[in-house]
């Protein structure tokens, strides 16, 4: 997980899965529209999955 990743994370939680899934995408978009911090683990979570970093 790169820097620039964990950045965007923060700040703009759906963006910085869009590459992991459209599955991975909307459970970000919908835990960011029900809160801010859900939003960013939920993205930090998705992007420490080894099944992802591939």
């Amino acid at each position: 997980m790169s820097f620039w990743r964990v950045v965007l994370a923060v700040f703009l939680p759906p963006l910085a899965v869009c590459d992991k899934g459209c599955g991975s995408f909307i459970i970000v978009f919908l835990l960011t529209l029900a809160g801010w911090v859900p939003g960013i683990i939920g993205a930090l979570v998705i992007l420490n999955n080894p099944k992802y970093n591939r």
